[in-house]
Parts: C-alpha cells; structure tokens; sequence
C-alpha cells in the first residue's frame, strides 16, 4: 500500500481546514469520489475551489456528513450547485428536519450560526459500511458532541474519521449538556469505542491528522473528567466557543451589536439561566467578550470587538 507523508493511502486527501470550517476529506476511487464533511458557508466558494482543483475534471460523485452542524455541511448546498448529480448521505437521526428544513432543531438558530438548505438521499447508519476510495468503512455512532454524529473507520489501515469526538488536543463541545440533557456519559463511552477500535491514523474534524490516539485519548478523558466535576466549566467553554466562532465570522463587531446578537442567541439565553443567573446578562456577556481579550483570541478598540 503506498501512502501519503500523512501516513495516508493515495486515495485520501485531506483539506486541514481553518475554524470556521472542519476539516474535508475527499476520497477518489476507482469509480466515483466522495467528500466528507463541507466546511461552513461562508467559506463555501473556497471549498467548491479545492475540490474541483483536487478532481482535476473528475465530477464530485458524493457527499457525506458526520454530523449536521453547521462547521461541518454549510458547504453542501454550494457543492450540489457545482455538481447537481452530487448524491448526499447523512446520519439518520436528524433526516426528518433536513428534509422539512428546520433551522431550529438542527441547532442553527439556537447557535446563531447559518447553513443554506441542502438535500439528502441517503443515511449513514451505524452498523453498515458505506465504500470509500474503493474500500469499505465502518460507519459507527459516536454521540456526545452530537448525539447523531457518526466516525468511519477503515479497519484494514485502522484509519479513523474522528469528526468533533476526538481532536489531537480535546473534543468538542457537548452540546447535549447545553441543553439541559446528561451527554458526558456519551462522551465517554465514545472515546471507549475509539480505544476498542485501536486506530493507527487519526483525522479529526479540526486540527491536523495525527498518529497517537492513546495520547489524544487520555488528554481527552482527563477534559471530560474536569467537565463532569464541575458542569459549570463545560458551560463556559461552551460559551466562549460559540463567541469566539461567531467573532471569527464576524472578524469584527460592536459591543451593542454582540449584545444584540447573543442576547437573540437561544444557547445564550439557556446558558446564562442554568449557570450564570448570579450576573446580568449583559455584564456576563461583556466577562465573556474580556475573557477574549485577556486570552489573546481578541483584541478590544474602544467599543470595538476584533478577532486576534
């Protein structure tokens, strides 16, 4: 098998994506190509750019997503106009709201993010295997970061497609706990299955692919410890990420108009009644916006907040 410096067989080609986006992975066979996971929609030009550029006049035969959040399918309305054959699969349990297009339950509008309606033909259901450059993945449930999210593993090479449940330095957030439901169990129950699956080669939803899952995996386990022992924590996490997502859209943005975003934002809302009632909401909102500034991944002029 001859592999790529990633440690990566030719037919894989893996498009390590800034945030914003998550990572894509395109696969090209013998017979058909396929692409998981479609960044966000604002970098959606650039995504239709890469891949065409990697096909080199290959059509994009399929579309696959590991989860519906919006980092990762808010390119797969872009790529079905730039190959309308494009055929999409998606994990089945939020099919129904895809299909009826509910930007509520699939976590849009709570979030404050955006992803233009796309199609889908097909599920990714756990337990199946679903052919990849020319060989079959396993396609496995992994909730906790969603709870609808799936991870393909290739057992032959022992390569796993992480998605948002493992990173080299973490996982993402539990948006489950944000809304009042017990997911870090699903976390680690998760992170079990990857132990069980034993994987060579990792590519994660975020970051660069990597190679020592037993490391990532205890990095992980011992995050997910610190958040079981005080939710509190995993909730402000939460909230920074979603500001600090929403910034790196943004780039820049006034106090009064973050204000008024977050304060329209449900996760918001939901977060500061659980966790921060003891503050006003405006005053918790400006502690998030200086904890940013103080960590370095903003900077504030005068009543301007701007990405760092």
């Amino acid at each position: 098998m001859t592999l790529s410096p990633h440690g990566l067989p030719p037919e894989i080609t893996v498009l390590e994506r800034g945030w914003l986006s998550a990572n894509n992975i395109l696969f090209i066979g013998r017979h058909d190509s396929a692409l998981v996971d479609t960044g966000y929609h604002s970098h959606a030009e650039q995504t239709v750019a890469l891949v065409a550029a990697c096909l080199g006049g290959r059509p994009l035969d399929r579309v696959l997503n590991t989860h519906l959040h919006s980092d990762h399918c808010g390119g797969n309305a872009a790529l079905q106009a730039a190959w309308p054959g494009v055929h999409t699969a998606i994990p089945p349990g939020q099919a129904p709201h895809v299909r009826a297009w509910d930007a509520y339950a699939l976590s849009y509008t709570p979030t404050g993010q955006h992803c233009p309606p796309f199609r889908a033909e097909a599920l990714l259901e756990p337990g199946s295997c679903v052919l990849l450059g020319d060989k079959p993945w396993q396609v496995h449930a992994a909730p906790g970061h969603d709870p609808h999210s799936v991870v393909l593993f290739e057992p032959q090479a022992r390569i796993l497609l992480s998605a948002d449940a493992l990173w080299e330095n973490g996982f993402g957030v539990v948006f489950p706990e944000l809304e009042g439901e017990q997911a870090f169990a699903d976390v680690a129950a998760t992170l079990d299955l990857i132990e069980r699956l034993a994987p060579r080669t990792v590519i994660p939803g975020h970051g660069p692919v990597f190679h020592d899952a037993p490391r990532a995996l205890a990095g992980a386990r011992q995050r997910l410890e610190g958040f079981v022992r005080n939710p509190t924590k995993h909730a402000l996490y939460a909230a920074k990420v979603l500001l600090k997502y929403k910034l790196l859209e943004w780039q820049q943005i006034a106090r009064a108009d973050l204000r008024a975003w977050a304060t329209a934002t449900p996760y918001f809302g939901t977060l500061h009644a659980r966790h921060f009632s003891d503050q006003a909401l405006t005053d918790w909102l400006d502690a998030l916006a200086q904890d940013l500034v103080r960590s370095g991944a903003a900077t504030r002029e005068g009543d301007m907040l701007r990405n760092a």
